[in-house]
């Protein structure tokens, strides 16, 4: 038992408490993106693999998470497209890919207009980061 407190601590990278309350408040109030996309993550439902929502990763909050493949997922609303929230979104996912982590984006539209694309996208990411 000792050794999955270890690897349950590991895979939030050193966040603090504060990032874990803020993660609690955001899983509250998903955008319907998140929503539909977490309805086929959720469960192992398509994927062999746990996803996490509103994962905390050091500093950070990442909206979907699975430690198993260090795979995030994030979904972005009109605001990333501002140029200084680019600019952040870049330095933002250079620090969590110092972990190792591979991070993929999608559009709120992306989703919601073409779930099937988006589902096959994460199928190819997943097995070409399967650790099995």
């Amino acid at each position: 038992m000792k050794g999955k407190i270890v690897i349950e601590r590991n895979m939030f990278y050193g966040a603090n408490k504060s990032t874990f309350l803020k993660a609690v408040e955001l899983r509250k109030s998903q955008t319907p993106a998140e929503k539909v996309l977490w309805g086929y993550l959720n469960n192992r439902r398509i994927f062999k693999y746990r996803f996490k929502r509103q994962h905390p990763i050091d500093i950070f909050i990442v909206d979907f998470y699975c430690h198993k493949c260090k795979l995030v997922i994030e979904v972005d609303g009109e605001i990333h497209l501002h140029s200084d929230k680019q600019v952040y979104d870049q330095g933002r996912s250079s620090d969590i890919e110092k972990y190792g982590i591979r991070i993929i984006r999608f559009t709120n539209k992306e989703i919601l207009e073409n779930i099937n694309n988006v589902i096959e996208k994460i199928k190819n990411e997943i097995n070409l980061l399967s650790p099995l």
